[in-house]
């Protein structure tokens, strides 16, 4: 069997063929998710790392509401930008001060603005 490799982005991704198509139509809910759970190269992810993705996604989309780039708002918000490219890149956690401060950012980005310029 011939190895394949795909490159992947969010523009570009991979599609089933029609045998994996009809082969997955047969299948039951329940034998896909057997099947799923059964595969040792992807097993399911735990709660704290569904908790980490959602962090991620949240932060992310907070700074992107915003409209500034990383740089601006890290400087805006007085946030590390090496801290903050490490958060949104998921390879740090979110600790619950800093969630609780993105939190207060999304909703009143006006008074943190304020108040951090007094």
């Amino acid at each position: 069997m011939a190895i394949v490799t795909y490159t992947l982005g969010p523009k570009k991704l991979r599609g089933f063929t029609e045998a994996e198509r009809v082969r997955l139509d047969a299948m039951t809910d329940e034998e896909i998710t057997a099947a799923a759970l059964s595969d040792p190269d992807n097993p399911p992810l735990t709660e704290e790392e569904l908790q980490h993705i959602d962090d991620v996604w949240f932060l992310r989309d907070v700074r992107k509401a915003t409209g500034l780039s990383q740089a601006k708002f890290a400087a805006a918000y007085r946030i590390n930008l090496g801290r903050l490219r490490d958060l949104e890149q998921g390879r740090t956690r979110v600790d619950s001060a800093l969630r609780a401060y993105y939190t207060v950012i999304a909703q009143r980005p006006d008074v943190v603005t304020a108040c951090l310029a007094s």
